[in-house]
């Protein structure tokens, strides 16, 4: 049986908004999961973003729009169950519910982004850390950076830090989460950046992940600006020999071959959202 595709009147309105003003103004966002359990992406704000709740398994890739203006989180979510209501649990990371209306419980690592004429972005670990990911802006003008963190902080975490479930380590706490004083936490006294400064545990940190924030004033090193961004490829636990990814034709092509498992998964999630698109401007 030949595959659907969509009608004429539909494809030319998909090409339409993809090349006009409309489609301008809002930033794609691929996310995609090469870890090897299953994540569930945490996002806020989520509102009228109808991938947030969704289990992404290893291997497979979920796509977003963000509008103008966003400013927001994504972070992952492990060892979720969740019940009929879509009330549960996740082992790190949780919110509470399915879709998230308010941020994870730390430890968690989480990207952060302010969309607007110029982008700012970057990758946090200032409430802890749970999952390798890094973030990768395509055509976009400026220091267009990959940020983030490949190494794993749970192989090398302080013990007095470490988040265990059955005896693994699952997270690894940030220092002020875990001694709550003001120098850990920088505030207070220590809320400036001349008081606050790299602590024992923040550069143990920085030295797994050196173009992620590690502290509260870490920014002169974490933080990347980049304008004219028509996507961004967020990735859970991405590989050391993973370099350059573009998404052109609505497909994520890398020059390794790592995360062409994903292609396929992406191009089906880029037709569902246009598609849910044309049916709510109907």
């Amino acid at each position: 049986m030949a595959k659907s595709r969509p009608t004429l009147p539909i494809a030319i309105f998909l090409i339409a908004i993809s090349s006009g003003p409309w489609f301008s103004e809002c930033t794609n966002f691929t996310i995609v999961n090469r870890c090897k359990e299953t994540i569930w992406p945490g996002l806020i704000p989520s509102k009228n973003i109808s991938t947030t709740g969704l289990a992404l398994k290893s291997g497979l890739s979920t796509v977003f729009t963000a509008p103008s203006g966003w400013h927001g989180r994504i972070w992952g979510r492990t060892g979720c169950s969740f019940d009929s209501s879509n009330k549960g649990t996740c082992l790190t990371g949780g919110c509470g519910n399915e879709t998230c209306s308010v941020p994870g419980k730390q430890p968690a690592t989480i990207a952060e982004f302010t969309l607007g004429e110029l982008d700012f972005y970057d990758v946090s670990l200032v409430g802890g850390f749970n999952l390798p990911m890094i973030v990768t802006p395509v055509q976009g003008k400026g220091n267009c950076s990959t940020v983030g963190c490949e190494g794993d902080l749970r192989d090398s975490c302080p013990s007095e830090l470490a988040v265990k479930s059955n005896g693994k380590t699952i997270g690894c706490q940030s220092a002020c989460d875990y001694f709550k004083t003001d120098e850990y936490c920088c505030r207070g006294t220590y809320e400036n950046p001349e008081s606050c400064q790299a602590t024992n545990y923040s550069s143990s940190f920085k030295k797994v992940c050196p173009a992620a924030y590690s502290y509260a004033y870490d920014a002169p090193t974490s933080m990347f600006t980049c304008s004219n961004v028509s996507d961004y490829i967020v990735t859970f636990c991405p590989s050391r020999n993973q370099t350059e990814c573009t998404y052109h034709g609505h497909k994520l092509v890398c020059n390794e071959s790592g995360l062409k498992m994903g292609i396929e998964a992406i191009t089906r999630s880029w037709w569902i959202v246009m598609l849910t698109l044309f049916a709510t401007a109907s």
